[in-house]
């Protein structure tokens, strides 16, 4: 009796150090699911295509990070705002999103070493005389609030002391703004930007040149305590460059050599 009792005892023990040590990644496994905030108005990282299906970079990264698992990708569509707000309410379990990896958000979420590399472009009306990233001195710019180019961008005209930022909630609503006339300049990626003109959805749109920005790293994103995923998070990328995956989607989607993701004189 005394030997059978004890036998329960570890086993039930065992039960619980079991449930205790479990993370997300154990409940991704366990589900069946890798449910991906992904931001659907930013091409070619993330959109729809004629029949509505997402498509994009990010949209593939997920997928073969779900494949990697061994799980069913879903494709949680997430607005620029809503990236870290859909992780901590649970909607999804990765943000595979263009994050950018600041200070600020690492206080809430867990980051990862890079999976995609930006530089920043100025795309504006061809009408509008503007020739360069000096000639928005003065114009009413605006961009996504609280991006890494937005932040920038409002830093700069506040900077200036002249002309004004208008922040918007999604990429669409920047270029639909821009087209308009209600805004004469924004600040985006270059990837982005050649997509958008490449497209003639936005009739009259035009790059004029680089923006003086630091390359912006982006990160894929968890819940900031879930170690267990971001290491397997970290190795998965750094899979997706050795074996040359990294650089075919790049092309897929981009086009040309895939960006370096290492800081030089850092080690990531």
């Amino acid at each position: 009796m005394k030997l059978t009792l004890m036998t329960g005892s570890l086993l039930a023990a065992a039960c619980l150090a079991t449930a205790a040590n479990a993370d997300k990644l154990d409940d991704i496994m366990g589900s069946g699911t890798l449910r991906c905030a992904v931001t659907l108005d930013f091409p070619p990282m993330g959109s729809r295509d004629a029949d509505n299906n997402p498509i994009g970079f990010d949209v593939d990264y997920c997928r073969d990070l779900a494949a990697a698992l061994g799980v069913e990708a879903e494709i949680v569509e997430t607005p620029f705002p809503d990236r870290i707000p859909a992780l901590v309410s649970g909607r999804a379990d990765v943000g595979v999103a263009s994050t950018s990896d600041t200070l600020e958000r690492a206080k809430t979420a867990g980051f990862t070493i890079p999976y995609f590399a930006f530089t920043n472009v100025v795309l504006t009306r061809e009408d509008a005389g503007i020739t360069d990233f000096d000639g928005l001195k003065g114009k009413t710019v605006g961009s996504v609030a609280g991006t890494f180019e937005g932040i920038a961008l409002e830093g700069n005209v506040k900077e200036w002391g002249e002309g004004s930022y208008r922040p918007y909630q999604s990429q669409a609503d920047v270029f639909l703004a821009l087209s308009q006339g209600q805004i004469d300049a924004t600040v985006v990626t270059s990837t982005v930007a050649s997509s958008v003109v490449a497209s003639g959805s936005y009739p009259g749109l035009t790059i004029k040149g680089d923006a003086p920005y630091d390359v912006d790293y982006v990160a894929l994103i968890a819940l900031r305590n879930e170690y267990g995923l971001l290491n397997y998070l970290d190795l998965f990328i750094n899979q997706q460059v050795r074996t040359g995956r990294y650089q075919e989607l790049f092309e897929k989607w981009v086009g040309g050599d895939a960006p370096d993701l290492t800081v030089s004189k850092v080690y990531r």
